[in-house]
């Protein structure tokens, strides 16, 4: 799409922590109990500007004190969108431990002008209760709120994306780290106080020892809150979305074949059944552009948290799994696999041959493999690539069903808090990155219990196939996940499940078979069908009808802006719905979901990006039927009737 970047969104950001000088700098530490502000002349700074590439100008400052401590600071300045981010690094190059250095915020200043208000959220807490939003204050003495995590996952308890509004403007933040991070945002006299850091954060640094802070990421807009979600969308879709071969990913349709014979996951998963699986599904007319593998493959006796032995079983797979990754390659499917590296099972290889690299604790009795340690994160780099390869695998899937921070915090000592994290998310990054160097094209999917870890380091880096544990065959409960990813990191999968009971509309343990409804509550990026494999004739029509419509609409989705409709309250009594419009290619689409309590028969979307004058032909490719209206009576009110537990979606374009 054209940029609808303007001049007064540059000159915005220039007024958001603009690089000047080195002393500058809007970084601050405690250093063996002095605080100390930007990089101090003292330290003899140096500035390097570099070109990223030919949409963002970077500034590398460094600075090292008597003691022989480097701080080095980057800070990027996009030319294309009103964005800075900075980033920083603390590296001892002496022979002595340094001094304590504590409370490192990347970024601690005020950004100017009259605020207003801060909308922030609790991120994926693994309940009912999460994906909520909530609205602070920020207009007087007493407002403001500290945001942080805790159990060392980034997006359980605070979602590291917020929107800062001011007076007249507003801004985009977003957090960069995959542990705890924590983010101060209060009232100031002349705009408001933000500060951005590692949660936990009091260590000594060891000789040739590097840390390193979140990146904090600021984009300033002119305009309301619709504006700003464009801008952050468009910015997402150009820069940090992760591209496949060069190109930016498209959507993907997934299946799978699990749950066999009552077996939980892919732990009954054999080369014959999933061989099977896939030319079922083809022959059937659904052709998958994804073949799932989740978790069970390894050897793991139908228990699949029994994690460590990362090959397959011998017994349900006699060849290993490349006989799945050709029959995927043959016919252009990516081929998805399952891991949990930094979580070990006692009694597994990893476990039996390296407990000089395993953490247990006494809070949950769960081990974590130490993949800060250099040797720990080679050693996992060279086994998970070696499967990667010999499979065939398209798309890597990474877990984590455990809580890191409990961990960190039993073994560290009181000179190195926040330091085992440090080094642990540093190997995790050092990890992924090494897969991609070495697998070009692989694409990279973040799990950890759901969305756990979804901050915008790991999206640089993945796509996110599964937001959350929580809420799975419960369209209300997606419906307020999607409302949030749609608008933060657009680019997730949702299923065609739907478990709410035919007679009372509760919610049950035992999934439904797909109908219609089930696919309008599907409707994401990428999504997983789950037509069952053996499922009768009029199943797969269904599926041969609604999977090319999804995948129009997923199209979009990926080439739009997005304008939600309904507040997503969770609530079976609700409609849902949302409209894409991409104003260049004058398309988009509109969707009204009937939850399955819904009382009203009708809802009405304001359609007011669409150009009055304009006519445009609307076409529900379900019933066939066509409306011609002018842009002026779209945002007036456009109204679907629609039955109770089902869902109307139609395409627009422009005449």
């Amino acid at each position: 799409m054209k940029t609808i970047v303007t001049k007064q969104d540059m000159s915005l950001v220039g007024r958001i922590f603009k690089f000047t000088t080195p002393e500058n700098i809007p970084i601050t530490f405690n250093y063996n109990g002095e605080t100390i502000r930007g990089i101090p002349s003292s330290w003899h700074p140096t500035v390097e500007r570099q070109l990223t590439d030919s949409r963002i100008t970077s500034f590398i400052i460094r600075g090292r004190n008597a003691d022989g401590l480097e701080v080095k600071v980057e800070v990027a300045e996009y030319r294309d969108y009103p964005v800075t981010e900075y980033l920083a690094f603390f590296t001892n190059t002496g022979e002595q431990n340094t001094p304590i250095i504590s409370d490192i915020r990347t970024v601690n200043g005020v950004i100017p002008g009259k605020a207003s208000h801060l909308i922030h959220g609790n991120g994926d807490i693994q309940e009912e209760e999460g994906y909520e939003w909530y609205t602070t204050p920020m207009s007087s003495p007493k407002d403001g709120v500290c945001l942080h995590t805790d159990d060392g996952t980034s997006c359980n308890g605070a979602f590291p994306y917020m929107r800062l509004m001011f007076e007249d403007f507003g801004v985009n933040i977003a957090v960069g780290w995959t542990g705890n991070w924590v983010g101060d945002i209060t009232y100031a006299e002349n705009g408001a106080s933000v500060s951005f850091g590692q949660r936990r954060c009091h260590f000594v640094i060891r000789p040739g020892e590097t840390m390193r802070t979140p990146r904090v990421t600021f984009q300033a807009f002119e305009g309301d809150e619709d504006r700003g979600r464009h801008m952050w969308r468009r910015w997402y879709f150009d820069h940090i979305l992760p591209k496949s071969d060069g190109r930016p990913i498209p959507p993907k349709c997934c299946m799978h074949v699990n749950f066999v014979d009552g077996h939980s996951e892919h732990t009954g998963a054999t080369e014959e059944n999933q061989l099977r699986g896939i030319d079922s599904y083809i022959k059937g007319g659904l052709h998958p552009d994804v073949w799932w593998i989740d978790a069970g493959w390894y050897p793991c006796d139908y228990n699949w948290a029994r994690v460590g032995t990362w090959r397959a079983d011998e017994k349900r797979f006699p060849n290993g799994l490349t006989p799945i990754g050709k029959k995927c390659a043959e016919n252009g499917i990516d081929f998805l696999l399952w891991f949990e590296p930094e979580r070990v099972f006692p009694d597994t290889e990893l476990y039996n041959e390296h407990p000089e690299w395993l953490y247990r604790t006494t809070e949950n009795g769960k081990i974590l493999v130490d993949i800060g340690d250099p040797d720990c994160c080679d050693y996992i780099i060279e086994l998970i690539d070696s499967v990667i390869k010999e499979s065939g695998v398209k798309i890597y899937r990474q877990d984590l069903n455990m809580v890191p921070g409990a961990q960190w915090r039993e073994h560290e000592t009181e000179d190195r808090i926040g330091a085992m994290e440090n080094l642990h998310i540093q190997g995790y990054y050092r990890f992924w990155d090494a897969l991609v160097d070495r697998n070009p094209g692989l694409i990279l999917d973040s799990c950890a219990g759901g969305g756990r870890r979804n901050d915008l380091e790991t999206m640089r880096r993945a796509v996110i196939f599964h937001p959350s544990d929580i809420g799975l065959g419960y369209p209300p409960t997606k419906q307020k996940q999607h409302r949030q990813m749609f608008e933060w990191t657009p680019y997730f999968r949702a299923q065609t499940k739907c478990c709410d009971d035919p007679v009372t509309g509760e919610t049950v343990a035992d999934a439904r078979p797909v109908d219609r409804y089930a696919y309008h509550t599907a409707m994401a990026p990428s999504m997983t069908d789950m037509t069952e494999w053996d499922a009768p004739e009029e199943a797969y029509a269904l599926a041969r009808e609604m999977q090319p419509i999804w995948r129009r609409a997923a199209e979009i989705m990926l080439d739009a802006d997005y304008y939600p409709l309904t507040e997503c309250r969770k609530s079976r009594e609700d409609f849902y719905a949302m409209y894409f419009h991409n104003p260049d290619e004058k398309r988009g689409f509109v969707q009204a979901v009937r939850n399955n309590a819904c009382p009203e028969e009708t809802f009405t979307a304001y359609m007011t990006s669409l150009e009055p004058d304009v006519s445009y032909r609307f076409t529900n490719p379900e019933t066939g039927e066509e409306r011609v209206i002018s842009g002026k009576a779209a945002a007036e009110g456009f109204t679907m009737t629609v039955e109770l537990r089902a869902g109307q979606i139609w395409f627009f374009e422009e005449l």
